[in-house]
């Protein structure tokens, strides 16, 4: 079952137990899925919908911290109760212990290959990193995963 199916089976469920908050946070994702598979013209693949999933979520905490500035703390808190739903159908996420051993593996297979790798090579080195961690189906920052990287090549 794809990551969209598992969506709506879920929204049919929320609408017969009644479960308003996580029926209008599925409906709010359901959304957010079609669209983009309607502006794609084909069905989504399940890390298409991973990476929708978590623009998702970065718009949920950035209007977070803004009804939290703009001393609206209802709003804040109706925002803050849709991430773990939203969180539910995501990857786990990776602890930096599993992408600094990640890095780690990448830089030393290159340097194994041939000469040690540098800052010239992090694009590729985050390349293979996102690769291994999205078999692995886990999820990272990039951020996180750049400064690892960045803290493995020199």
């Amino acid at each position: 079952m794809t990551l969209v199916e598992r969506v709506h089976q879920d929204m049919i469920a929320a609408m017969k137990a009644r479960d308003e908050a996580r029926l209008s946070t599925l409906r709010m994702m359901k959304t957010a899925l079609k669209n983009k598979e309607i502006e794609k013209r084909a069905p989504l693949t399940d890390a298409e919908a991973v990476q929708i999933l978590a623009t998702q979520i970065k718009q949920r905490r950035e209007s977070m911290e803004q009804f939290t500035q703009g001393n609206r703390p209802e709003l804040a808190a109706k925002e803050a109760a849709e991430i773990p739903i939203i969180e539910h159908y995501m990857p786990k996420v990776a602890d930096e212990a599993q992408i600094r051993a990640l890095a780690q593996a990448v830089v030393a297979e290159i340097a194994a290959s041939g000469a040690r790798p540098t800052a010239k090579d992090m694009g590729g080195v985050m390349k293979a990193v996102q690769s291994r961690l999205q078999a692995a189906d886990l999820r990272a920052d990039g951020k996180q995963v750049s400064e690892i990287v960045r803290a493995a090549l020199v």
